[in-house]
């Protein structure tokens, strides 16, 4: 960031000195006012629930423009990514380092990332304390926190070689995690992951293979999952990297802040959105019952919400949102699920929800979340486990940014202010006065 040659400045109608502000400017986007010595200087703090008008760092790694309907990764537009950016592993090595690979790169660092898929076996008995019926997402937070204790050789924050092992086994225990959790959960045996097969071919390998019969990869579905995982890697100041980035501020070692965003990412109103969206259209349960739902929609009484359409930071089209749409209709075709029922119902409410002047105008377009739902349960995922896919996904994104945060010279333990509004001091009374 730069600073800019005009300041704010802070009138106060009391007649107390005016305080300026400097104002710094980024590379592209909003300026950001520089507020803080507003304490020392006038004792008084800013009021801002939800931070949406507080910038709590600078970063390199992810820009948002919500009105233009802009998501960029190191500067390149998601878009571009998504379709000529190679696979997954290479946006990972795009987020983690500043700029894509060439081709020695990208092969040195899909060989560190595959040495290093498997997990200690003791592992194995954790997922034996838990309930087979356990959310995959409590299981995660759980066995992502107690990789620090297997991996003693990596947990100084403050080595940067420790940094980059850590980045490296958390990217790459991520899908073996995920894919235990499920076969736990339906009573399989784990399988382990096979350095033959690539990132998302691994994964998928993993969660859908047993000993009976030889499991075999489908190119097209595994390409669908590498753009799930692209779409999802990073996402700017959302809640669960904020999360991470508080955890890590305090110097807590990076299994345990990964282990804070998994649970972040868990709430309803975040990363659950994609499974909220498939309830919603299992309760519609046919095409039939679309008009009632839409007016449903329309009440302002019914509290009936029209699930995985809009965004809170998009104002126009969710960019990741027309990629996941041609996936979605590829994963369909590839598999012979045009008919299916629920799938019909999704691309009716869909068509329905692109034409109504109700949604049109208040720009609720079907969102990432949308689409990811109905191609996760093509691929054959279970609901409860489509938040566990975006944690995998999101994982390069919240590593990437703790490490920027951990090399910042500015970087202090997060320590947000409150208004207090509760009972000024009082003297406790006695018993008998009480």
């Amino acid at each position: 960031m730069t600073n800019s040659e005009t300041k704010a400045t802070l009138s106060f109608s009391d007649g107390s000195p005016s305080l300026e502000m400097p104002i710094y400017k980024g590379s592209i986007g909003p300026d950001v006012i520089d507020i803080r010595k507003l304490y020392g200087s006038t004792g008084m703090f800013t009021y801002d629930p939800g931070f949406m008008s507080t910038a709590a760092c600078n970063s390199s790694i992810t820009y948002i423009d919500g009105d233009k309907g802009e998501l960029l990764y190191r500067g390149y537009p998601i878009e571009q990514l998504a379709v000529n950016g190679g696979d997954f592993l290479e946006t990972c090595y795009l987020l983690l380092n500043g700029e894509l690979p060439n081709a020695a790169e990208k092969a040195n660092f899909v060989s560190t990332v595959t040495r290093h898929t498997m997990v200690h076996e003791q592992m194995q008995f954790f997922f034996r304390g838990f309930r087979r019926d356990a959310h995959p997402m409590s299981v995660l937070v759980g066995t992502v926190g107690a990789l620090a204790s297997f991996y003693h050789d990596s947990l100084d924050i403050n080595d940067e070689r420790h940094r980059e092992v850590s980045a490296i086994r958390l990217i790459a225990k991520m899908p073996t995690l995920v894919a235990m959790a499920y076969k736990y959960s339906i009573g399989q045996p784990f399988v382990y992951p096979r350095n033959d097969l690539s990132y998302s071919a691994n994964f998928m390998h993993m969660m859908f293979s047993t000993p009976c019969e030889e499991y075999k990869v489908n190119e097209v579905l595994v390409r669908a999952l590498d753009r799930i995982l692209i779409l999802h890697a990073d996402h700017e100041q959302n809640a669960s990297t904020s999360t991470v980035r508080l955890a890590g501020s305090s110097g807590a070692n990076p299994f345990a802040c990964i282990a804070a965003g998994i649970a972040c990412l868990w709430g309803p109103a975040h990363g659950g959105a994609n499974e909220a969206a498939l309830s919603m259209l299992e309760e519609i349960g046919s095409v039939d019952n679309i008009p009632e739902f839409i007016a449903q929609v329309k009440d302002k009484n019914s509290g009936v919400k029209l699930m995985g359409f809009g965004h809170r930071v998009y104002k126009n089209y969710d960019p990741r949102a027309k990629l996941m749409r041609e996936t979605c209709y590829e994963v369909l075709n590839e598999l012979g699920l045009q008919d299916d029922p629920l799938f019909k119902l999704a691309m009716e409410l869909e068509r329905i929800a692109l034409e109504d002047e109700y949604f049109v105008s208040r720009k609720l377009y079907p969102n990432v979340d949308f689409y990811s739902g109905i191609v996760q349960r093509a691929l054959g995922i279970p609901t409860a486990l489509f938040t566990g896919i975006f944690a995998l996904a999101r994982t390069v994104g919240w590593i990437s940014q703790w490490k920027e945060m951990i090399s910042d010279p500015e970087q202090k333990i997060g320590r947000p202010r409150q208004l207090f509004v509760g009972s000024p001091r009082r003297d406790v009374p006695p018993m008998d006065k009480r």
